[in-house]
């Protein structure tokens, strides 16, 4: 037998890992990749707005043009006080050999680039160009070398997207004419009229270049301009260093959010994978041995999850006892009226006396009625619930519906008195299905009607109490028997009063009813009326339905 067990198991596993092939675990669940996606963007969205580093960049570029206006003045003093000679008429000039010379002392290893304009717009001097014996030299700094790094690749494909995008950093374009004039230069003409200006222009490398023009005076005499400019690589240096300030936290803030993702995912998935695996197991499984994991204690969505899962299993296990039960209490019902039937039918036929034959004839008449009647009550009990998840609940009137009820069985002179206690100034309404409602109440009056005496009474009433409506069904029976209060709403319960023939009530009719007022939220509870002296004077059911508020 333990062979045999362990061996259906591993079929069992076998089946559920079939079942189970095409999903996906760990790293590779989409519900990780989702998680790792929506945090990453998240966070990347701060982080490219913080490299764009646009009012950083600005500010050093103020800082920058400041820079050179306050050297451009300064050399402009000495230039107007040194490099200056007066013609024959009065009238002062720059000298262009005053002025290289002043340029070599004044802006050695500056990294600043100046030339000099007269008045006429003709330059004198570029600082760019010194003159030796083989003709100008140009002088220029080269690249620093050795190649990149990832994180300046990452800068520069940052920097290509960003300088891609339509209105970014309009700069005008920087042009060198081969024979430079004042005319080329905006800052200068400014400057030639007597006053300070800066200009941020971009080269066909897209790099920056600064330039800031400030008039040469003598005596508030303008001489001349002086124009100062480099270019912005230190500008550009310092938004890269923080640009690889930024994506240094933001590797670090990517790692964490990676680990806290894969950290989520895993006390989000593996408890979902538990219970799917699980749930795949009860599937497949043959026997109760396997049940939902418990995870209510966690306190959230997949602890409720778990718990409303396990109530599910519980509720089908507890559907297919009751299921089984009512099998074999249907067996043990049918099987009753069919054994009369099968002695009747084999006394008969060897019985002779007429009178006999009669009487046996009858007796399998009443056992083909009770068969009849318990085929129906079963047929009706099975499909309940069937039918009562695909109805569609209507609202209900219950006053109207037991008038209507209680004038049908006034009809009737030979049955006991019906009496009715409903607020006509009080509309009771209820959602549910009249039809099932008006069931149950013919089934509760037809019991009072087989418990009550001929001259007794039976009293409906309805109400309206804490927003629910209640109806009672009292009778001048003898009551219900002491402790069978909740077993007289089982199915078959027989016990029956004196004298009334074996076999005209199925014991079906209360336990339906329970089910399709519960199948309308509602409660079904009997109890004995009792006077004073704690005598029984009938039995008293009473209905509870949620009331349909207006």
């Amino acid at each position: 037998m333990a062979d045999e067990s362990h061996k259906q198991k591993a079929e069992i596993a076998q089946t559920v890992k079939k079942h189970r092939k095409g999903r996906k675990r760990g790293w590779r669940s989409s519900l990780t990749h989702k998680i790792l996606l929506i945090n990453s963007f998240v966070l990347m969205i701060p982080v490219v707005g913080l490299m764009h580093l646009e009012q950083y960049r600005l500010s050093l570029i103020a800082s920058e043009l400041d820079a050179l206006s306050i050297q451009g003045r300064a050399f402009s003093l000495s230039l107007g006080s040194t490099a200056v000679v007066a013609s024959q008429v009065g009238s002062e000039k720059l000298v262009p050999e005053l002025t290289r010379s002043l340029m070599r002392a004044m802006l050695n290893d500056i990294g600043v680039r100046a030339r000099i304009f007269a008045t006429s717009g003709e330059m004198l001097a570029d600082s760019l160009y010194l003159a030796g014996v083989g003709g100008p030299v140009e002088v220029g700094e080269l690249p620093p070398p050795g190649g990149m790094g990832m994180v300046d690749r990452i800068i520069l494909f940052y920097e290509e997207i960003i300088n891609w995008l339509p209105g970014h950093d309009d700069w005008p374009l920087y042009r060198e004419a081969q024979h430079q004039s004042a005319e080329d230069y905006t800052e200068v003409l400014i400057a030639l009229n007597g006053e300070p200006a800066g200009m941020v222009r971009t080269d066909t490398t897209g790099r920056l270049v600064l330039s800031m023009a400030v008039p040469v005076q003598r005596y508030r005499q303008v001489l001349g301009a002086l124009m100062l400019s480099k270019d912005a690589q230190v500008v550009t240096q310092a938004v890269q260093d923080r640009r690889r300030d930024i994506l240094a936290v933001c590797g670090l803030a990517l790692g964490v959010t990676v680990l806290l993702s894969l950290y989520l995912a895993g006390i989000i998935g593996r408890p979902l994978r538990r219970l799917a695996n699980a749930a795949d197991f009860v599937r497949y499984g043959k026997g109760r041995e396997y049940e939902i994991p418990d995870f209510t204690h966690r306190g959230d969505e997949i602890g409720d999850l778990s718990g409303a899962l396990r109530a599910m299993t519980e509720a089908l296990w507890a559907r297919m006892d009751a299921i089984e039960g009512f099998a074999a209490d249907v067996s043990h019902e049918i099987k009753n009226p069919l054994t009369s039937l099968r002695s009747a039918v084999e006394t008969v036929a060897r019985v002779s006396d007429p009178e006999q034959q009669k009487k046996l004839l009858a007796i399998i008449m009443d056992d083909v009625q009770r068969l009849d009647r318990l085929i129906s009550d079963i047929s009706d009990a099975s499909r309940l619930d069937a039918e009562l998840s695909r109805a569609k609940m209507e609202e209900v009137d219950v006053g109207k519906l037991l008038e209507a009820l209680v004038e049908i069985q006034r009809v009737d002179k030979n049955c006991p008195v019906f009496e009715t206690d409903i607020k006509t100034d009080e509309k009771l309404c209820v959602q549910g299905l009249e039809g099932r409602l008006g069931q149950v109440l013919r089934n509760l009056m037809t019991n009072a009607k087989t418990f009550s005496p001929k001259d007794g009474k039976i009293r409906l009433a309805a109400r309206s109490e804490d927003g629910k409506v209640i109806i009672t069904v009292d009778d001048d029976g003898p009551g219900i028997i002491p402790g069978k209060f909740e077993a007289i709403f089982d199915r078959f319960y027989t016990e029956r009063p004196e004298g009334e023939k074996f076999g005209t009530h199925s014991g079906l009719g209360l336990s339906i009813s329970k089910q399709i007022i519960e199948a309308h939220n509602g409660a079904i509870t009997a109890e004995n009326r009792m006077d004073e002296n704690g005598d029984v004077l009938g039995a008293r059911f009473i209905i509870s339905l949620p009331e349909e508020l207006r």
